[in-house]
């Protein structure tokens, strides 16, 4: 053999597969397919949500991270738009009473991700299931709205007599308690979700794990790793499938922002919301944070079942003793804004122009003589004899960093120690619920653009009353403004019963919530919710 041409031959090959790899190299939005064409690469993303969801079962569940991962796994009769507008989703047609009490509502003909067909009956079946008692299901009150739904969930009115009735496969009729101007926007929310009953039949824990989960969203569960990444792709059965530009969309499950920040920089990860303090601070000041609108609000609760907490010159103490411009301004130091109320601003009141808050006013006072006054009153001058107490915070996130600083306010303003606890986020969600607790941290984010949603978490045994604290005249403000049509009666109602919670005071609203997330600039079509949610039906890479 010519040894000659034979090394000739080989650096003739060599310079081909070069410049193959130099032009797949330029083309990084494509692949080649068989016939070496270029083929658009597959879309993919990632995200972090903010930690492992306690469950998919959009009935049972009630936290951040859930709805995030549930909007893109399930579709409702509706789905919120970028101008948080409710749009037809499933839904056909949501025709409207003359006088706002009854929905008929007329579905697609669409399926859930396995195949099998979504009807009305999944809809009503799985409303029911979180309607009824024995479920325990934290949002129920979500669906009070219906016709003796919350006296069905009280066990006084029987499943028959709840106003949901399944005309056939493709109709459903909704009658309310009273009219609802934002009950379109409430279908939009995963508890009003369809969950498969054909499936949740056959495999009860079907919310769990990937191999048996099913849902109608535009993504659908292709593998889950608890409490590290799940992997979602493209659902071939989403009625609206040619919108769907991602072919896949990871999840990561950390609940550790710090570490989900650093995978960021790292190239590793395409967004997220779990941001702590000092982590906001320093993406702001480079100009990486991306911030949004958000109806939410940061509170402590009060035990007020539990000495001397169930005393209320004790929790108006604490409360009016804090300093909470000087936690925005030199501890959290990012965009959030002092709470004196619980409901958040830019919600509209009844009159045009104004919003809940401005009408409602500052609702808290601080002063600091008038809770040693308070303390003095309840047996405890300058703090002495107070019981050691503990803050309880959830570890998912920066809890602990306020937490020091409401720390530091007690003792210097007051002579009060507290200790402070850190749990993780499902071990303190049970220590919550069952009351295992002295002070704890908590937040909420509305379900939609109303004072409601903040206010009746706080009616007697309400699923997300973790407080122990009841007033009947709460209630009764409450179950007012939920009946009446007329706005100005809804929003006279509804500042009655904030007075109320606040004067009682079994929570201390601490400060306002600003969405700040992460997310890499060539990333497009993400809607970000001011309810705290992220919609990535629409989103694409580019």
């Amino acid at each position: 053999m010519n040894v000659r041409r034979e090394r000739g031959f080989a650096a003739v090959i060599a310079i081909i597969l070069i410049l193959e790899l130099i032009l797949a190299g330029c083309g990084s939005n494509s692949t080649k397919g068989s016939e070496g064409i270029q083929l658009p690469k597959k879309m993919k993303m990632s995200f972090a949500p903010g930690g492992e969801p306690k469950t998919l079962d959009p009935q049972m569940s009630d936290n951040i991270p859930e709805a995030i991962i549930e909007t893109a796994l399930f579709e409702g009769i509706m789905r919120l738009d970028k101008e948080n507008t409710p749009q037809l989703a499933v839904a056909k047609s949501v025709e409207v009473s003359s006088d706002g009490l009854n929905y008929t509502i007329t579905l697609k003909n669409t399926k859930f991700s396995n195949g099998d067909p979504l009807t009305a009956s999944d809809f009503k079946d799985s409303w029911m299931h979180a309607l009824n008692p024995s479920s325990a299901a934290a949002s129920a009150y979500q669906l009070f709205y219906i016709k003796n739904a919350k006296a069905y969930y009280s066990q006084t009115a029987e499943a028959g007599e709840v106003g949901i009735k399944v005309v056939d496969d493709k109709t459903l009729e909704i009658t309310l308690e009273s009219p609802c101007p934002f009950f379109k926007s409430l279908l939009a929310l995963p508890t009003y979700f369809p969950v498969d009953q054909l499936n949740s039949q056959v495999h009860y824990d079907w919310s769990n794990g990937a191999a048996t989960f099913v849902g109608n969203g535009p993504f659908m569960l292709k593998s889950w790793s608890h409490k590290d990444k799940m992997v979602l792709v493209k659902n071939p059965n989403y009625y609206d499938e040619a919108s769907v530009k991602l072919a896949e969309l990871d999840f990561n499950l950390s609940a550790d922002g710090k570490e989900a920040a650093s995978d960021f920089e790292a190239g590793k990860l395409d967004g997220l919301n779990n941001l702590v303090p000092e982590d906001t601070l320093r993406f702001k000041k480079n100009g990486t944070l991306k911030c949004a609108p958000m109806l939410g609000t940061y509170f402590y609760c009060f035990n007020t079942t539990k000495k001397p907490l169930n005393d209320l010159r004790i929790r108006q103490a604490l409360s009016i003793a804090l300093n909470r411009q000087d936690l925005m301004d030199n501890v959290l130091e990012g965009d959030e804004l002092p709470a004196y109320a619980f409901v958040p601003g830019a919600i509209p009141d009844a009159v045009p122009g104004t919003t809940f808050r401005t009408a409602g006013s500052n609702l808290i006072k601080e002063d600091i003589e008038r809770a040693k006054q308070l303390l003095k009153d309840a047996g405890y001058p300058e703090g002495v004899n107070f019981p050691t107490l503990t803050i309880l915070y959830n570890t998912n996130g920066s809890h602990r960093l306020p937490a020091e600083a409401i720390q530091d306010y007690w003792k210097k303003n007051l002579g009060v120690n507290v200790l402070l606890q850190g749990q993780d986020w499902d071990v303190y969600q049970k220590s919550q619920q069952v009351l295992q607790y002295d002070i704890a941290q908590a937040c909420w984010i509305g379900d939609c653009v109303d004072p409601m949603p903040f206010l009746d978490i706080f009616v007697t045994n309400g699923g997300n009353n973790k407080t122990g604290w009841s007033n009947p005249v709460f209630d009764q403000a409450v179950e007012t403004a939920q009946k009446s049509p007329d706005q100005t009666v809804r929003m006279k109602a509804m500042h009655d019963a904030e007075k109320i919670l606040m004067q009682e005071m079994p929570i201390i609203p601490i400060y306002y919530y600003e969405q700040n997330y992460l997310l890499k600039n060539n990333i497009k079509g993400v809607i970000v919710s001011p309810l705290a949610c992220f919609d990535f039906k629409n989103a694409i890479v580019q």
